[in-house]
């Protein structure tokens, strides 16, 4: 273009094109990237992300942590709240002496069966007057069920006046006399399975008649 129209083109107010800047080379002989130009009053700059940090570096949605009091888990108790865990550590804790007592005095009282049977097959040892020739079955009622024990006729007699008694001893019926009858009852009272009052009606003890038989057959 001639300086001539140039001329004319900056008389009519058109502007000359501004040259790029040149690069400045490093030290290195790299080039370097020019400056960044400051922007121009009255031109509108691109959208830049700008980063919405809130004062005092927390992240806008980061959760309080536990144990802060703003926190859902740091939420301070109520005393109602309080008294109400108190009361159901109470009872359980009451509840778990409770189980424990039951189960010391359930060991105490096997312990107590046990040596109390020991000292009953100690006192029983070979006095019982059991006949294995008799015949003559006597019936009672012993623990809800009906059993028997084979007497003779003069056995069958005394154990109805009373003079004889019956004790049970791991599962067999054994026939003592009342005396006898009476130190098996202090030692273990569970142990006396026929004890005949003399005196008492005889409708309170129906088998004590000798003409009375339960069928062999018959299931109890």
């Amino acid at each position: 273009m001639s300086d001539t129209l140039r001329d004319q083109l900056l008389g009519l107010g058109f502007k000359p094109v501004p040259k790029p800047d040149k690069p400045v080379r490093s030290e290195k002989g790299r080039v370097a990237e020019p400056a960044a130009r400051a922007p121009r009053p009255g031109r509108p700059q691109p959208n830049r992300p700008q980063s919405h940090k809130p004062a005092g570096g927390r992240p806008p949605h980061a959760r309080p942590a536990q144990g802060h009091p703003g926190g859902a888990q740091g939420k301070p108790r109520s005393q109602q709240e309080i008294d109400l865990a108190k009361a159901y550590a109470i009872r359980a804790q009451k509840e778990k002496d409770e189980r424990i007592e039951a189960e010391r005095l359930k060991q105490e009282e096997a312990r107590k069966r046990r040596e109390a049977k020991a000292k009953l097959a100690e006192l029983l040892k070979d006095k019982a007057l059991n006949d294995p020739a008799a015949e003559i079955a006597r019936h009672f009622d012993y623990g809800g069920k009906i059993k028997r024990i084979y007497v003779s006729a003069a056995q069958l007699k005394s154990l109805n006046a009373g003079e004889l008694g019956v004790v049970q001893l791991d599962g067999r019926y054994l026939l003592v006399t009342a005396a006898l009858l009476a130190e098996a009852e202090s030692i273990f009272s569970p142990a006396v399975a026929l004890k005949v009052d003399p005196d008492a009606p005889a409708a309170d003890d129906p088998y004590a008649d000798p003409q009375y038989q339960v069928p062999d057959d018959l299931v109890w």
